[in-house]
């Protein structure tokens, strides 16, 4: 049987007046085309589900990009204009269900916004704007151009060479594309730091002691994911992992964890 990928929507308001919940279909083709399962998108908001009700429907979590940031109360700072607009019924909706899946072992893939909800979930903290930083590059969509220009490869990523990703990869240097303003400052408890940009950026992560499959990266595979080398492997070893969570899913889940994130 087919696995079931619940991928988290955005809030927006179409025409300024009618809001939805929604992600873009590149999200859903990547699912759909290498994963080979089969894409649920789930609204953003908390009061609909809890983390232990969606995992009993899903078998793993893609938590996507988005324009709007976590709102910095969750990482204990005040926010300024610098750090753009929020969608807090995301926000109350990712990180508790981030933390419990972590612990239940169930597989979950963190893009762009949510590579920084898995390092927020964890307990860090983000940058604002890390292109006003001494020395970073500016890693944010560029203003003009196609879509295809505008997802185009832009900078490498230097992995560890013990890290699972090199594993994936198969090379400890990818080439990927950037379309982000934000980035970590002080990174969470358990996650582990995999990959830097050319400038010092981090943009890939795995959580440590994670039960299951726990991977998040800083740009965006799921464009032209059946087509580009390195978003087919990533697609392909989460794939196998939700095969793997469906084949050895016996036991009862475990209780919801508490909605605190960890001391770091």
């Amino acid at each position: 049987m087919r696995a079931i990928v619940g991928i988290i929507g955005n809030n927006y308001l179409i025409d300024d007046e009618y809001p939805v919940s929604a992600t873009g279909h590149m999200n859903c083709d990547a699912i759909a085309g290498v994963t080979g399962a089969i894409p649920l998108i789930l609204p953003s908001n908390p009061d609909y589900a809890t983390p232990l009700q969606l995992t009993a429907i899903c078998d793993g979590f893609l938590f996507t990009g988005g324009r709007p940031n976590i709102h910095p109360e969750e990482y204990g700072e005040e926010a300024t204009e610098s750090h753009g607009d929020f969608d807090r019924p995301r926000d109350r909706v990712v990180l508790p269900l981030i933390r419990h899946c972590v612990e239940r072992g169930q597989p979950i893939l963190g893009i762009c916004r949510g590579f920084q909800e898995f390092n927020v979930a964890m307990g860090g903290s983000l940058h604002p704007e890390i292109r006003t930083l001494p020395g970073r590059m500016n890693h944010r969509m560029p203003p003009d151009g196609t879509l295809e220009e505008k997802f185009a490869l832009r900078h490498t990523v230097r992995l560890s060479t013990e890290s699972v990703f090199t594993r994936i990869f198969g090379e400890t240097v990818v080439h990927v594309n950037s379309l982000h303003g934000q980035g970590i400052k002080m990174t969470g408890k358990r996650v582990r730091v995999d990959g830097l940009a050319e400038d010092g950026t981090p943009e890939a992560l795995s959580i440590r002691g994670a039960a299951g499959f726990a991977l998040a990266v800083q740009w965006h595979p799921e464009f032209r994911a059946d087509r580009d080398p390195v978003s087919i492997s990533l697609f392909r070893a989460f794939g196998d992992a939700l095969t793997a969570w469906q084949e050895n899913m016996k036991s009862p889940a475990p209780p919801a964890p508490d909605d605190a994130p960890p001391s770091p």
